[in-house]
């Protein structure tokens, strides 16, 4: 294991315990997309700002597998009766992580700053004890907040963000709920580069990880 990347995660590790977001950079071989990451118990209706403005792609819950299965929460090709949910020939993996949408049930539209926001941070109250409650009484579906399952055997499985979110959680003994949303150019129109993340990252002074690192480290 290198040392530069083994204290580079560790370090990463300490600043999301205390509830920092971090950017994790996947693979040039996979997404290639840098997700913005927080733990989801921390976010706020001013961290919900950050994700859509700063980095403008998809606002995802990842949970673990585990709570999951609690949860009943299947994976949406596999809840959607409609031929458009057959024969995903995704580039970069074998499936889709995606699950429900939901709304926490004391949300009104459910799309804004303080009603995402309220989603989610129940969503990792939930995650925290998935056996005291039924999913069903606190959440309704569709919502605006996607939920991911995360694979089984974690990153034994799979190597997306929502393995290597639900892993950096795990090492941080956080909640097995982890927000993910990528970040876009808005030059492009397509994926911030690593260097321009790396910027961002450096500029804010939040951690940057490669999702090698994570893997060398933690898997």
């Amino acid at each position: 294991m290198s040392q530069t990347a083994a204290a580079a995660v560790e370090r990463a590790i300490e600043e999301f315990r205390a509830g920092s977001p971090l950017l994790v950079h996947d693979a040039a071989d996979r997404e290639g997309e840098t997700d913005l990451i927080y733990p989801a118990a921390a976010v706020s209706p001013e961290a919900v700002s950050r994700l859509r403005n700063d980095a403008g792609g998809l606002i995802c819950v990842a949970l673990s597998y585990d709570v999951a299965e609690a949860f009943d929460l299947a994976y949406m090709d596999e809840i959607i009766d409609h031929p458009a949910s057959e024969g995903h020939d995704l580039g970069y993996d074998s499936r889709s992580s995606f699950s429900l949408t939901v709304n926490h049930r004391d949300t009104y539209t459910g799309i804004t700053d303080d009603d995402r926001s309220l989603t989610i941070t129940e969503l990792a109250n939930a995650a925290s004890a998935p056996h005291e409650l039924d999913f069903a009484d606190e959440f309704r579906a569709p919502g605006h907040v996607h939920l991911l399952r995360a694979a089984p055997g974690l990153l034994d499985e799979r190597r997306g963000h929502t393995e290597l979110g639900i892993a950096l959680a795990n090492a941080a003994e956080q909640a097995p709920a982890v927000v993910v949303c990528e970040m876009l150019d808005d030059q492009t129109g397509g994926a911030l580069s690593p260097d321009d993340a790396r910027a961002y990252a450096e500029r804010h002074g939040f951690p940057y990880l490669e999702g090698a690192q994570i893997i060398e480290t933690l898997d």
